[in-house]
């Protein structure tokens, strides 16, 4: 397959609107973690699809929120920056008939950079569909979008009436990324995200937001075996003692989730070690943000 087109979309949107299962979707792989919390994405992922002619990079961005830590700050200036320099923007909204005010935000940035945005309705299997009129109004009043597409992320109705759209907009040009890349990050990263993703979904709402996984090994060895150790930074030590657990059952049933996880994305076996340390307020201290990748 010769790629004679390729270019970058912006996946953008508040939190939990469905802009990580949307680009797993599309991509036909799992390259973003999901969970039902805010703010599960913290930076900037590509998944690339090739299809026929066409390279299509999706970039998914955390949720547009009001920040309330320099790693909140750090995110939302992520999605500021993801709107421009690219050849399009999908703009992912709940279908509800008002515009947020997050959403008109995001609106404005889209504005001002002039970049061509494409409405996607989501979870539209979650609403009857003679609703979507009220919701295509209440934001066909707000912008001119350059189309609007309802679609379920979750069951995939839609997304290929999506890439009909997108299509328009991809520039002819080289293939950014070679064959059977699907996504732009490191395997240690995907790795630490497995992790948290586990403790997204096992742990309460506040304990995983204060959550970073750093990957310190990951070797083969010679019989196959893919040895993996994984250090847990939390904010307090009454998190450290709720993601341990009552004599370490919390800690060995993420790490044994994950593991799963890992072999799948591996196509290996898996020996999975993983330790809890904390560092208090390591979201607002800007040197551990470094280190954990998520500035400069």
């Amino acid at each position: 397959m010769k790629i004679e087109k390729s270019g970058m979309i912006a996946i953008i949107g508040r939190p939990n609107v469905g802009k990580s299962t949307l680009i797993n979707m599309l991509s036909g792989e799992k390259v973003a973690i999901v969970s039902d919390k805010p703010q599960t994405t913290r930076g900037r992922i590509c998944a690339v699809l090739n299809r026929d002619d066409t390279q299509y990079i999706f970039m998914d961005t955390p949720g547009f929120h009001k920040p309330r830590s320099r790693l909140g700050e750090y995110m939302v200036d992520v999605v500021r920056q993801s709107v421009t320099d690219v050849d399009a923007v999908v703009l992912v909204v709940e279908p509800v008939a008002s515009v947020g005010r997050q959403e008109k935000l995001l609106i404005e940035r889209i504005e001002k950079n002039g970049m061509p945005a494409i409405l996607v309705i989501n979870k539209i299997d979650t609403v009857k569909k003679d609703m979507l009129l009220e919701v295509i109004g209440a934001y066909c009043a707000v912008f001119k979008f350059a189309a609007v597409v309802p679609l379920s992320a979750k069951t995939g109705e839609g997304t290929e009436s999506l890439l009909t759209e997108l299509a328009a907009f991809i520039p002819e040009g080289p293939q950014l990324y070679p064959d059977g890349m699907v996504s732009d990050q490191p395997e240690k990263r995907l790795l630490s995200e497995i992790i948290r993703e586990k403790m997204l979904m096992e742990l309460d709402r506040e304990v995983p937001h204060g959550v970073a996984v750093e990957i310190s090994s990951f070797e083969t060895q010679a019989d196959g075996l893919v040895r993996v150790s994984a250090t847990i930074y939390c904010e307090k030590e009454n998190h450290k003692g709720i993601i341990i657990g009552k004599k370490g059952a919390m800690l060995r049933h993420i790490g044994e989730l994950a593991r799963k996880d890992m072999e799948e994305m591996l196509g290996a076996k898996v020996f999975l070690e993983t330790w809890v340390k904390v560092k208090e307020n390591w979201r607002d201290n800007p040197n551990q943000l470094r280190n954990f990748g998520f500035e400069g």
